[in-house]
């Protein structure tokens, strides 16, 4: 059943004992273990292309279904579910929006609070998979009056310092 990767092993465990044995290979693993199954996902969400969308929805649904206690692993995951369903929510409303054909070029995220008096945050030179991706992980975390920016750099003059 072992695949190369976590991720992959959720997705190619389909019988109900090659889902068993892979939930218990997880929690005997612990957090090392289910920390390697989130990083796979996140990774499998940011190159998340439009006809993966359902198929990614299930794959989240079958990952709850066989860790429902995420809190176990770690406290800080205890709503990890509902958080990678908000990013795919999210990726998949700006996937809705940007048609393919607009995506290619040089995009970066903006994040910014004008009433406040920390600095301008700036993921530049990402692709769009890669800033629709950090758009989908930030929104949901917002403070008042901060904002968050997706943006496709059209003309860009770089100058590197001697």
């Amino acid at each position: 059943m072992m695949k190369s990767s976590a991720w992959e092993s959720l997705i190619y465990a389909e019988s109900e004992q090659e889902q068993a044995d892979y939930q218990q290979m997880v929690h005997n693993g612990g957090y090392s273990a289910f920390h390697q199954l989130l990083e796979g996902i996140k990774h499998k969400l940011k190159f998340m292309q439009d006809a993966e969308i359902e198929q990614v929805i299930g794959w989240l649904d079958k990952g709850q279904r066989l860790f429902p206690e995420p809190g176990v692993f770690s406290p800080s995951w205890l709503h990890i579910w509902d958080e990678l369903r908000q990013i795919v929510i999210i990726k998949s409303d700006i996937m809705a929006r940007i048609p393919l054909t607009d995506r290619a070029g040089e995009w970066q995220i903006l994040i910014d609070n004008p009433l406040s008096i920390q600095e301008i945050v700036c993921h530049p030179a990402l692709s769009f998979d890669e800033a629709a991706y950090l758009y989908s992980y930030f929104r949901p975390g917002l403070e008042k009056n901060e904002y968050i920016r997706l943006q496709k750099i059209i003309s860009l003059i770089t100058d590197v310092g001697d």
